[in-house]
């Protein structure tokens, strides 16, 4: 089973990446908001579900593993596939599906093409109770920078420019581990971690 891949991005379309590692492309199958976070050239950690089936083999993948622990729980429904699991949450976000099926809010779930209002409420049905929202908490960069001075005042100044909070964070992350720069970050290299990570955001708008 393949559990994650790390390596660079050489293509993105509008529902896959071919992510090299090791010489070798693989095609992953991806929410759009990853998608719309990654840029050819960009160094990635997916997190990854290998799905067999009678016609084809298929690897889903997801930048925050709470996107992959939602998405498990989704396959887990029955007539629910990895297709419509990924559909689902290319229209929400893991905590904002949670949410919803906490909240009873069928009408948010058959937002996602391919669910109708009959499976939105066979999901919350099959589902409810069992999503645990703190596990589905913030993915490891922005915690890491929350907890992380240097980079914190980074990711504040690259809102100050107007990019949102998670990709500042991401953005951020993906600079330092790529060029080898050890966080916490030390004073010195917040300009040059802000370089990086606003080179990085500008290439992928």
């Amino acid at each position: 089973m393949i559990g994650s891949l790390r390596g660079a991005v050489e293509v993105v379309s509008t529902t896959q990446a071919v992510i090299e590692v090791g010489n070798v492309g693989y095609e992953v199958r991806m929410p759009a908001a990853d998608l719309s976070r990654m840029h050819t050239g960009q160094e990635v950690h997916v997190w990854t579900y290998l799905n067999v089936s009678q016609d084809a083999i298929t690897l889903y993948g997801f930048l925050d593993q709470a996107a992959k622990k939602m998405f498990l729980q989704l396959i887990k429904v029955s007539g629910v596939g990895p297709k419509v699991a990924l559909s689902l949450l290319s229209t929400l976000s893991p905590n904002d599906l949670a949410r919803a099926v906490a909240d009873n809010d069928a009408t948010a779930l058959s937002k996602a093409p391919g669910i109708g209002k009959k499976g939105a409420q066979k999901i919350i049905l099959e589902l409810k109770g069992s999503i645990n929202l703190e596990d589905l908490g913030e993915k490891e960069p922005q915690s890491q920078t929350a907890k992380d001075a240097g980079a914190f005042q980074v990711v504040e100044g690259l809102m100050s420019l107007g990019w949102h909070q998670q990709d500042a964070q991401y953005a951020v992350q993906t600079a330092c581990e790529s060029n080898g720069i050890a966080l916490p970050l030390s004073q010195e290299d917040v300009p040059r971690v802000l370089r990086l990570a606003l080179t990085s955001l500008d290439r992928g708008r």
